[in-house]
């Protein structure tokens, strides 16, 4: 009986020592994966936030960085060339680089030098901090991007430099805006820095919390258009539609695709030739599942809508292989009532 008892004691020693061990090599596993991005985009206050909100960002630290002094904090960092800035720490297997870059984008006013918004001063100028040549060769195609959309009218003037130390802020600069909403909200509506947004970018989902996000958009939509899901092939509402009208962005409505372009792919998906208004469409590298793909999402929902192939039928040679559930489809009939009559002469003949 105590031979037993030894032996099934040194199994369930065992088995604890082999699960800790996983444990922990998976938590390592996870550490080792996580990669940092710094942007300086004025007060930091309002460069928390919409970082915080997105899915795969770990953590999201204000601080001060890209200066030559030592140690700054909130009383002299700008006498050291530093800038407001947040550190964002993420998982790439979640989230993307290019993500965050798009996210930084719809901050911050890119074409003022002197600082931003009420806030001015070369400390409170924008910045992207890469961390090695990747996020690089993404900054600067991002920028180049944004300076040929010409949405703003000016140059696009945020540097992109190396990453160099960044020195968190003092504990009363972090999380300013839960801690302190009342305070926050005074400041932001202030600042100005919303009324810029909203003037350049329009009236998006930016203005949607998660909870609003999640109460009018179903489960399957919210995964796809916000965390950048797929849904299952020949198992989606719009893969064999045939009826004659246009796509609209679930979130935003913006007009993405017509029914003149839809084609059977035979993937299960509804699938495109081209876009039907093609600014609504931004394309960006995507490195996941260990392979280069070409991600595609709409301008101003900023909603994750699919991938576009180069294996497509003519005239184009290209697939836009979209989920339904980032779509709502508007048939041809209700164009006028919808206020998309604009699209009407298309299907005309």
């Amino acid at each position: 009986m105590h031979t037993i008892l030894y032996v099934l004691t040194g199994v369930l020693i065992l088995a604890f020592v082999i699960g800790f061990s996983q444990e922990s090599m998976s938590v390592d596993e996870t550490a080792s994966r996580l990669k940092k991005a710094t942007f300086a985009g004025g007060c930091f206050w309002c460069m928390e936030k919409p970082f915080e909100e997105l899915g795969g960002v770990v953590a999201v630290t204000s601080g001060y960085t890209g200066g030559a002094s030592q140690d700054p904090n909130y009383k002299n960092y700008g006498q050291g060339g530093h800038l407001e800035a947040v550190e964002i720490v993420f998982d790439p297997d979640r989230i993307s680089y290019q993500r965050l870059l798009d996210v930084f984008w719809r901050q911050v006013d890119p074409t003022d030098p002197g600082g931003q918004f009420v806030d001015r001063g070369p400390h409170y100028a924008t910045a992207i901090f890469y961390h090695d040549e990747t996020q690089k060769e993404l900054a600067e195609k991002s920028k180049a991007d944004l300076e040929k959309s010409n949405i703003y009218g000016k140059p696009i003037v945020t540097p992109i430099r190396p990453a160099v130390p960044f020195y968190p802020a003092e504990d009363e600069h972090q999380d300013y805006y839960q801690r302190n909403p009342t305070r926050y909200g005074y400041y932001r509506h202030g600042s100005g820095r919303d009324r810029f947004l909203n003037a350049i970018w329009g009236e998006t989902k930016k203005k949607w919390s998660q909870t609003e996000l999640r109460k009018n958009l179903t489960p399957r939509q919210y995964e796809v258009t916000q965390e950048e899901g797929t849904e299952p092939p020949f198992n989606n509402e719009y893969w064999d539609n045939k009826k004659p009208g246009i796509y609209v962005d679930i979130v935003s409505g913006e007009p993405l695709f017509s029914s003149l372009d839809k084609f059977d792919s035979g993937t299960g998906w509804p699938s495109f030739t081209k876009p039907l208004k093609p600014d609504h469409i931004v394309e960006h590298e995507d490195r996941t599942l260990f392979t280069v793909r070409t991600e595609v999402r709409s301008r101003e929902g900023d909603s994750h809508l699919g991938h576009v192939f180069p294996d497509g039928p003519p005239p184009t040679g290209l697939r836009y292989c979209i989920n339904s559930a980032a779509l709502r489809f508007i048939p041809v009939e209700n164009l006028e009532k919808e206020g998309y009559g604009e699209f009407l002469p298309l299907f005309q003949d």
